[in-house]
């Protein structure tokens, strides 16, 4: 399992609740993948959790692939 580099999330337990109140166990898993970051220009491969991707663009530290494609193309 995948643990984000930024925010260190990681893998939860926990317990399934059914109707009858019957508790199982269960494993919560977060949404990690792995992207190709564009860092002050240079390209970074890391495992990252969506919800810390979208803050980081929602900052402007990092660029989406589509806003570095347009810069490029605009050069």
């Amino acid at each position: 399992m995948a643990i984000c580099e930024i925010t260190g999330k990681g893998k939860m337990y926990g317990h399934n609740v059914s109707f009858s109140q019957r508790h199982t166990r269960k494993v919560f898993k977060p949404n990690v993948s792995k992207r190709t970051l564009i860092i002050n220009g240079q390209k970074v491969k890391c495992n990252i959790s969506a919800s810390a991707l979208r803050t980081l663009r929602k900052k402007g530290l990092i660029e989406s692939p589509k806003e570095a494609a347009t810069k490029k193309a605009k050069k």
